[in-house]
């Protein structure tokens, strides 16, 4: 059986919860104390981060990494699209979120007023620019849910959080949220701490 160490409020293990969840597979969660980490994380992951996906002798770190093989592993449904063009494409728009997104919440969280300031600004900026895409379709790449849809929805879900405030024109945005958040198995992948963050 899979086990997953994560992170109760970890947007990247969230991640990876979202995709076990959505393929309907038996797995183990392993809550993981980031302040306070077990040796046998060091021992899996020498970087002490989480998420860590552990099947038999295989070992693997980084979200987007865990939820590829996942995915490949499991393939039904298809979170990654199967022609290579579109899947370089949904790589790049992970990647990007990386840059554009996901590497100012350490900022979000430091409680350094400045640097918060500047990373909501940042995220609202960024997530605003993803406002057009929704006039045509229901998901990132179109009508069908996908790996970038998953790779999203933990920000989406943390922005009030995170104190980041969309503008009006964002309001596809946020409908488009809520399609995520009413996913059928979206509430089973999330733990207490996560559910606590919207009211």
């Amino acid at each position: 059986m899979m086990r997953l160490y994560s992170g109760t409020v970890d947007p990247y293990s969230h991640r990876c919860r979202i995709v076990l969840f959505e393929k309907g597979m038996d797995f183990e969660v392993i809550d993981v104390d980031l302040t306070n980490k077990t040796e046998d994380l060091a021992i899996l992951n020498p970087y002490g981060e989480v998420p860590v996906l552990v099947e038999r002798d295989l070992v693997l770190s980084e979200a987007n990494i865990i939820n590829e093989y996942i995915d490949e592993r499991f393939p039904h449904p298809q979170l990654m699209p199967a022609d290579p063009v579109m899947r370089a494409r949904a790589r790049l728009f992970l990647y990007n979120f990386e840059k554009d997104l996901f590497s100012h919440i350490k900022d979000v969280e430091s409680g350094d007023e400045q640097k918060v300031e500047h990373a909501r600004k940042v995220i609202r900026d960024n997530l605003t620019q993803l406002v057009p895409i929704f006039s045509k379709q229901n998901y990132l790449m179109g009508d069908e849910y996908s790996m970038l849809d998953v790779a999203i929805t933990p920000l989406l879900w943390r922005l009030g959080h995170y104190g980041i405030e969309l503008p009006n024109q964002a309001a596809p945005l946020l409908k488009y949220a809520e399609r995520l958040f009413s996913r059928p198995m979206y509430a089973e992948a999330m733990t207490p701490s996560e559910k606590a963050m919207r009211k």
